[in-house]
């Protein structure tokens, strides 16, 4: 391992061979670093009453503040965990909060991430595999983000807001209803706009799955009967598949509801 003199590490803090601190980092707290991992100068991450664990090969940039307290007037230093898997990358600026004593007391992030400047990922957040969130996005306590999400700039998200595996989140909107995987969304408070389907292909889905799975997008958007009229005309009129099941489950587990907006004419496909 790589430690710059300047930088100040916990001895609580177990740091694996091939880690590289650069200068001007603060490591406190107890937790642990992955090989491969590389934090360039003026880093912090932990804080003296949590625990993070980071996975191997991530990158952090200058300025990231990674595992700080969460922003919850109700945290009162109890220790609670941010853990990151492998492969992430978290840009200038990038924040992400360790958790509260409010639920299982972990903020996650999967592998494979790219959190780009000025983003934030608030306490108790589940983020999957594979997410991209680009500039000055802010996520929002509790939050949970699928498996290949991909988010764009200026974006808000309300607390407990939940966003389905495959979404694409168009810049700028604001998010305070559940977005169904597979979907795109943008707005201000965002709403179903089309069906992701070319980033569905570009993830390896097949045509005919991509139009099965727009169908069902097009039953609950745009249909006149309930949410479980309308799920169990996906069932009559669309054929079965695990990710059509993930879509129903999704759906009837919202909280909050989902982000629909009954007053547009037309779901349509993703043409970007």
């Amino acid at each position: 391992m790589k430690i710059h003199p300047t930088s100040v590490v916990s001895p609580d803090v177990k740091i694996a061979e091939g880690v590289e601190i650069g200068p001007y980092c603060l490591i406190q707290g107890k937790g642990k670093i992955g090989k491969g991992t590389f934090i360039e100068g003026h880093v912090t991450l932990g804080y003296r009453h949590g625990i993070v664990e980071i996975g191997e090969n991530n990158h952090f940039s200058p300025g990231a503040v990674i595992g700080g307290p969460p922003q919850d007037i109700s945290y009162k230093d109890e220790e609670t965990s941010l853990i990151i898997g492998n492969n992430n990358t978290f840009r200038e600026f990038s924040t992400a909060n360790l958790a509260t004593s409010k639920g299982d007391k972990k903020t996650e992030i999967g592998n494979n991430c790219y959190f780009m400047a000025y983003t934030h990922v608030g306490h108790d957040c589940k983020i999957g595999n594979n997410v991209i969130v680009a500039n000055d996005c802010h996520l929002g306590g509790h939050c949970e983000i699928e498996d290949n999400v991909v988010i764009g700039g200026l974006c808000g998200f309300n607390q407990f807001t939940r966003v389905g595996r495959g979404a694409f989140i168009a810049g700028s909107s604001v998010i305070n209803k559940d977005i169904p995987p597979f979907a795109k969304a943008q707005g201000n408070y965002a709403v179903v706009r089309a069906t992701n389907k070319i980033g569905l292909i570009r993830k390896g889905f097949s045509r005919e799955e991509a139009n099965n799975i727009h169908k069902a997008i097009r039953i609950m958007a745009m249909g006149n009967g309930t949410v479980d009229e309308n799920i169990e005309r996906i069932r009559q009129e669309c054929t079965p598949s695990e990710n059509l099941e993930h879509f129903i489950h999704f759906i009837k587990s919202s909280k909050r509801g989902i982000a629909i907006g009954r007053n547009q004419k037309e779901v349509g496909d993703d043409e970007s």
